[in-house]
């Protein structure tokens, strides 16, 4: 489902015209790790101007151009490979933040192509330094339990890394592993053998609530739920936006059309020098093909399911462990995936 009042345009491609959408914020992506594994793919395709993303549900193609984009949120576990095209996208005055997971299941195995956990942190904090702490949100997701990986482990798992990084970026973000909802999650986790993960119960969450509480008032920083039903509120945890009007009028105010498409008008001054009016919104934006629970703003998601390489077990991007392999393997072979995959 797509945000409907994208505006409608005529893309050039090489078999002729086509019509396709123009959106204002593209997502990059929720289906596959771009930044990691597609940057030099996705940096082609801003040059060329479009991208041909395929409807999973119907097999049609929908062709999204870049003519009207003026931010872009990418998603990762590893923006290493991205941060040499930053420049590029500077240039192009394109705006963009970073929603990066950082969790560590290295002992657990369950995240079995990602870069060792210091790599990962290490490259968190280097982006932080490149672009801002307020543009690189840090994501522990999802939460999984298990009779090994309790409520505290968790908690310790989440204060190792959030010691080093809390002062490199301004949000955590957590969500709570929803096994009974994506039964192919089920599926990977046990046949790959970590078979006693367990629903979070309500006590469990607000366990987990009140330990960053008090983990937080050393760091200071904001922590948000993602698609969560429950409301920890009380203990200083609030409802996210991955796709984040409040975090982009923060950072990029200075884009009239981005705050135009917002809704937001910016302070203006009065008619004496000390007087100035306070900025406001004038739009309420909710992605309406995102689940119940999430708080998204509109935005065009330009990733494929079945394409990331990470191949995290409890992934609902990828419909099986085989896929992750053998994706695995042709990157490791040939230095990259068939990115005829992500653009026709």
């Amino acid at each position: 489902m797509s945000f409907r009042g994208w505006q409608k345009v005529t893309i050039d491609t090489p078999n002729g015209k086509v019509e396709g959408i123009a959106p204002v914020i593209i997502s990059a992506s929720r289906a596959t790790d771009i930044p990691a594994f597609y940057s030099e793919w996705f940096m082609r395709r801003l040059g060329t101007g479009y991208v041909k993303w395929i409807n999973r549900f119907n097999g049609q193609p929908r062709y999204v151009s870049f003519e009207k984009t003026r931010a872009i949120v990418f998603w990762t576990k590893n923006a290493e490979p991205m941060m040499k095209c930053l420049p590029e996208l500077d240039k192009k005055g394109i705006n963009y933040y970073f929603t990066y997971t950082l969790n560590d299941y290295e002992q657990e195995k369950l995240e079995p192509n990602v870069p060792p956990l210091q790599h990962r942190i290490n490259t968190f904090k280097r982006l932080s330094n490149t672009i801002g702490k307020g543009r690189v949100v840090w994501r522990f997701d999802p939460l999984i339990h298990s009779s090994t990986i309790t409520v505290d482990v968790l908690l310790d798992k989440i204060y190792g890394i959030g010691k080093q990084i809390h002062t490199h970026t301004e949000k955590l973000v957590i969500s709570f592993i929803d096994i009974n909802l994506y039964k192919k999650v089920r599926h990977n986790l046990i046949s790959s053998g970590f078979r006693d993960c367990k629903e979070f119960t309500l006590e469990d969450m607000t366990n987990i609530a009140k330990g960053l509480q008090e983990i937080n008032e050393e760091w200071n920083i904001s922590i948000a739920t993602c698609a969560e039903a429950t409301d920890l509120s009380a203990y200083g945890i609030n409802y996210n936006k991955c796709i984040d009007n409040e975090l982009i009028i923060r950072n990029f105010s200075q884009d009239k059309e981005l705050m135009n498409f917002l809704g937001y008008v910016p302070p203006q001054a009065g008619l004496l020098p000390f007087i100035e009016s306070k900025g406001k919104k004038t739009k309420v934006l909710k992605d309406s093909g995102q689940r119940k629970n999430c708080g998204c703003i509109p935005s065009k998601d330009i990733g494929q399911y079945d394409t990331c390489i990470n191949g995290c077990i409890y992934c609902y991007a990828n419909s099986s462990q085989g896929i992750a392999r053998i994706n695995y393997q042709k990157h490791k072979n040939k230095g990259t995936y068939c990115e005829a995959i992500l653009c026709g």
